[in-house]
């Protein structure tokens, strides 16, 4: 049970939304980092893995929930932070970039891992406001979307997660949803491979539903490919080889930083199959639920995600949290279970045990879970 419900009056109160623009911290240390070196260039990844650890085990859990009548009037301050983030990363990767690349202090390994922590920064943020924004119907929005995610050369994210995940999380046909004992290092290599195609599909049988061929104009790929190739472009010309390199290191953290937190968000999580293709609607407790306070502050309330997937359309301050009756809750907020995601055996000590009380708890009619085990029950009908 949530402790009390936020009012709208109290929610647009810019010192409550200001926990949440705790992230905008790490453009300044990013910048710190390069022009000192050394030992701080470490500072990126600590604080934004370790750091928000710490604050979790001290802070604690939040179970407000804000109410749901609040207006976009009232979300002013919480939507203003979404909206300025795509500038300020656009120049924080490229002008480190273009200072990294000329920056005498800076030897080879030194620039090599100052961009794996600027990778850390645009998954760990820049993937996740990107996540926010996608779902909005506001153009200017969906457009800062798509510059994100094609800052890290992942674009396809928004197709695959807006036509395929959501449609169809829990399922088959859903790559991103974690199967049971599928450690870390399998899921991964999987999802890079199958979410690409299944997000070009979604977008070409979208349009074929249209009458119109995939290489029509209003195909977003297009608009993906041309915002990643401008964005490659760019870092070639302001760092040479070097800074095109960086920029790649960049965009693979962030990527597996993404796909680390899509791993968690469903492990072992599946919905039933009712027979012929068809399976139950998605109820919160198809996701995990995290109310950690602090975690929750750097990531826009993402570990509320068993009423993102409820009601997708929700903006993040008005995201609830749910109770152990109602969500499958998670031990520890998203940076330390990521940390554990990449120790299988750990990962499993920690989470199957919670996912086989899960099923005992909604599907004790279930008794042979091997086809959702495997995925291996039909595919859901498009």
């Amino acid at each position: 049970m949530a402790n009390r419900i936020i009012s709208p009056q109290d929610l647009a109160r810019l010192s409550r939304a200001l926990p949440f623009w705790m992230s905008l911290l790490l453009i300044p240390l990013a910048w710190f980092c390069a022009m000192q070196g050394g030992w701080t260039i470490a500072l990126l990844p600590l604080v934004t893995w370790y750091l928000f650890s710490l604050l979790d085990a001290v802070l604690g859990l939040n179970l407000d929930n804000a109410d749901l009548e609040a207006t976009e009037d009232d979300l002013y301050w919480y939507r203003l932070v979404t909206l300025i983030w795509a500038p300020l990363q656009f120049l924080t990767v490229f002008g480190l970039i273009y200072y990294a690349t000329r920056a005498g202090h800076l030897g080879t390994a030194e620039r090599i891992f100052l961009f794996f922590g600027v990778g850390v920064i645009t998954g760990t943020i820049g993937i996740n406001y990107s996540h926010e924004l996608m779902h909005q119907r506001n153009k200017t929005e969906r457009l800062l979307a798509d510059t994100l995610l094609a800052m890290v050369l992942y674009s396809h994210f928004r197709s695959e997660h807006l036509l395929v995940h959501h449609r169809h999380v829990g399922t088959p046909r859903d790559t991103v949803t974690a199967r049971y004992n599928e450690g870390f290092h399998r899921f991964y290599p999987r999802v890079l491979r199958e979410s690409l195609t299944s997000a070009f599909h979604a977008e070409k049988n979208m349009l074929a539903r249209k009458g119109l061929p995939w290489t029509d104009p209003g195909n977003p790929f297009f608009k993906y490919w041309a915002l990643q190739a401008g964005f490659l472009l760019l870092a070639l010309v302001l760092g040479g080889w070097s800074g095109l390199g960086l920029f790649l290191v960049q965009a693979g953290v962030a990527i597996w930083q993404l796909e680390l937190v899509n791993y968690i968000e469903h492990y072992g999580l599946t919905r039933k199959h009712l027979g012929g293709g068809k399976y139950e609607h998605v109820q919160p407790r198809h996701s995990w639920n995290a109310a950690h306070k602090a975690s929750n502050w750097l990531l826009i309330n993402l570990q509320r995600h068993s009423d993102h997937h409820y009601k997708p359309d929700r903006r993040f301050p008005v995201l609830q949290t749910y109770g152990t009756g109602d969500a499958p809750q998670l031990p520890y907020g998203y940076p330390v279970m990521t940390m554990a995601a990449m120790v299988p055996p750990l990962w499993r000590r920690i989470m199957n045990p919670r996912v086989r009380k899960w099923r005992e708890m909604y599907y004790p009619e279930i008794t042979d879970w091997k086809a959702y085990n495997k995925a291996s029950n039909p595919l859901p009908r498009l």
